[in-house]
């Protein structure tokens, strides 16, 4: 097949040929289009603190419905949110990082099931989006993710603000299971 056939162009070996558009069409119809203005940063404030972060999830090997709770910890760096859960808090390791935009929380979910527990130290991970409610003291939305069938996977996922402390006195506070 030639090269050409794909839409770029034939070039003989040796050749360099100067492209002045870089490889683009600069007459895209998408350049057209506005560029979104950012929003501004935490309406509420900083989101730093510990939260609760609860999600579902359907086991198909048992046939039921699961909440898995985690305490974590929310540090903020402009509009990068990076969440890290207690070790204390759960059997398994869970680790977020988001981009908040507005109301809208948006990144990657990853989780390191118990290594004794039914998953059995199974790495988990996906795409997470969540809406900040008005008050700034909850994030709900929806988790997706892969399934051990090659199925993907989606359910609930909540983050409820608990405490604005990160001191290592609050840490270990919170450094328990939730339940």
């Amino acid at each position: 097949m030639k090269v050409s056939l794909l839409g770029f162009a034939a070039i003989p070996d040796g050749q360099v040929v100067d492209d002045p558009h870089g490889g683009h069409d600069l007459n895209s119809p998408v350049s057209s289009l506005a560029t979104p203005t950012p929003k501004p940063l935490a309406v509420h404030g900083s989101y730093e603190g510990v939260w609760l972060s609860r999600y579902q999830y359907h086991s198909s090997g048992r046939g039921e419905s699961f909440a898995g709770q985690h305490f974590v910890v929310v540090l903020q760096h402009g509009d990068r949110l990076t969440v890290r859960s207690l070790p204390g808090s759960a059997a398994s390791s869970l680790s977020m990082d988001l981009t908040v935009d507005g109301a809208v929380v948006t990144g990657t979910w990853v989780e390191q099931t118990d290594p004794t527990g039914y998953y059995r130290g199974a790495r988990y991970h996906g795409a997470i989006q969540l809406l900040v409610e008005p008050t700034g003291r909850r994030m709900a939305g929806k988790w997706v993710g892969f399934g051990k069938d090659m199925d993907v996977n989606t359910g609930p996922w909540e983050l409820t603000f608990r405490d604005a402390s990160t001191s290592k006195a609050t840490l270990d506070q919170y450094n328990t299971s939730p339940e």
